[in-house]
């Protein structure tokens, strides 16, 4: 059964009256954005007021130090690594009517379909064998999508094994559910609980959402509420960039995080920050699309003002311009990416939008992906390690927030780049990996710690798997 939604007595957290009125502000001088500089350095989260003082620079004088920061911030906290997963669509059936989504429930054009549980063993079946170790998994909102489906498809995803392969991560883009719902999706075993608000301005989202349970501005709003309730202490937040202002929306998304912090001690694990794209039969002209160049402000002012957070650059944008957003504070992709439901196992199709949500930009596959990071300097990494080690939640964040969570995940992620390179990495890539290995391995400090590390790395090339810090 489909959650139904129910608001009654939720207070909107969303200020928008203050936000309309930071976005009017003029643009701040160099002399003031370099005290907020100095915080985003020092590890701290910024207030709204701060956050718009950077939003509203467009002197390219006083850009430059700003994306310099979020370039040094992300090599801070997350080291040059770079987190890989791939997304996975299990059903397009929806009875929302979101009008910018191909899967929206009016659009007659697009081919509805729901994996069988043989389909979807097919499907991770062919993600493993490419080396993936990491899902988001998206269904429509439907009342045959319920929280025993959901539950089941996760347990599936979790028994499928190939060779040394396995999926170790399943994060879920998915419906608000209640409390007792996020506490089923826990014993699941799932990751992160996303949940994308879309729009935080209140009379755009109902203008975007006119009919269906989405229509609920507040049940969405408290979704991340009710997982943090339920147990699910890993939540994503995210807009729709395009739908309204994106400088509204970048600080409506820190207004959400500073609700879950003040409320449960624990922001929000990542940020999305899709951007629209052409979609089948996509009922709207997206008047507040954002130009490359207001992007690459807001992914670095969003590092800046949410230090430690994971920030998540799809494969919806071209791959030149992932190559040169990633240096502004991303710190996990999808690649290899197929969005139509079996596209995985059906070889490399087209896109084809009457099939598939929207459109992407970056469709190479993941090996081709994998060496061009190598080729950039960062460490391509499936680790899951903070997950099964129980470092999730406020946890994470003592690890994070202070920056230490590096220290792990570099060793981390060279052993899951080891485990591709031995498994399933092309002879190129495996012979750009070995070097980037050793590089990093020639980096480190003596001690313990690379000792172990030397030895994993041994190991894996023998057989072992799943070693990790």
């Amino acid at each position: 059964m489909m959650i139904r939604p129910d608001s009654d007595g939720l207070t909107d957290f969303i200020p928008a009256a203050a936000i309309e009125e930071l976005i009017r502000r003029p643009p701040a001088t160099a002399d003031e954005i370099r005290p907020i500089l100095a915080r985003s350095m020092a590890l701290q989260r910024l207030g709204l007021e701060e956050m718009a003082a950077l939003l509203s620079v467009t002197d390219p004088a006083v850009l430059e130090p700003m994306f310099q920061a979020a370039r040094v911030l992300k090599k801070t906290v997350y080291g040059n690594r770079i987190v890989l997963f791939a997304p996975l669509y299990v059903g397009n059936k929806c009875v929302n009517t979101c009008l910018y989504c191909g899967f929206r429930a009016a659009n007659g054009d697009v081919v509805r379909r729901t994996l069988t549980e043989d389909e979807l063993r097919a499907e991770v079946l062919a993600l493993i064998n490419k080396g993936h170790k990491r899902l988001v998994v998206d269904f429509g909102e439907h009342p045959d999508y319920g929280v025993d489906v959901l539950a089941r498809t996760v347990e599936i995803i979790y028994s499928v094994k190939s060779a040394h392969g396995e999926i170790r991560r399943v994060n879920l883009n998915c419906i608000p559910l209640d409390v007792e719902g996020y506490r089923r999706m826990k014993a699941a075993g799932i990751g992160t609980y996303q949940i994308f608000q879309e729009t935080y301005h209140r009379p755009t989202y109902a203008v975007m959402h006119p009919r269906g349970p989405k229509s609920d501005f507040l049940w969405r709003l408290y979704g991340q509420d009710r997982a943090m309730e339920g147990g699910c202490d890993d939540v994503g937040i995210g807009a729709l960039f395009g739908l309204y202002d994106w400088r509204f929306e970048a600080l409506g998304m820190l207004a959400h995080t500073i609700h879950l912090e003040e409320n449960y001690h624990v922001g929000p694990h990542t940020f999305s920050f899709p951007r629209i794209k052409d979609a089948s039969n996509r009922a709207l002209d997206p008047k507040y699309a954002v130009s490359d160049a207001e992007f690459k402000r807001l992914i670095a002012i969003l590092r800046l003002s949410v230090p430690y957070v994971g920030m998540i650059l799809t494969a919806r944008e071209p791959a030149a311009l992932r190559r040169e957003l990633i240096d502004f504070g991303c710190s996990q992709i999808d690649a290899g990416t197929r969005i139509g439901i079996g596209a995985y196992a059906g070889a490399d199709e087209e896109q084809d939008l009457s099939r598939e949500q929207f459109r992407i930009g970056d469709c190479r596959k993941l090996d081709e992906v994998v060496g061009e990071l190598v080729d950039m300097g960062e460490i391509p990494s499936w680790c899951t390690a903070c997950y099964r080690k129980g470092r999730t939640g406020e946890h994470f964040m003592e690890f994070a927030i202070p920056g230490f969570i590096k220290r792990l995940c570099t060793p981390n992620a060279l052993l899951t780049l080891k485990e591709y390179e031995v498994d399933y990495a092309s002879p190129e890539v495996r012979a750009k990996s070995e070097a980037l290995i050793a590089d990093e391995l020639a980096k480190m400090p003596d001690g313990v710690q690379k000792a172990q590390l030397v030895e994993r790395l041994a190991a894996i090339e023998m057989g072992d798997r799943d070693l990790l810090f």
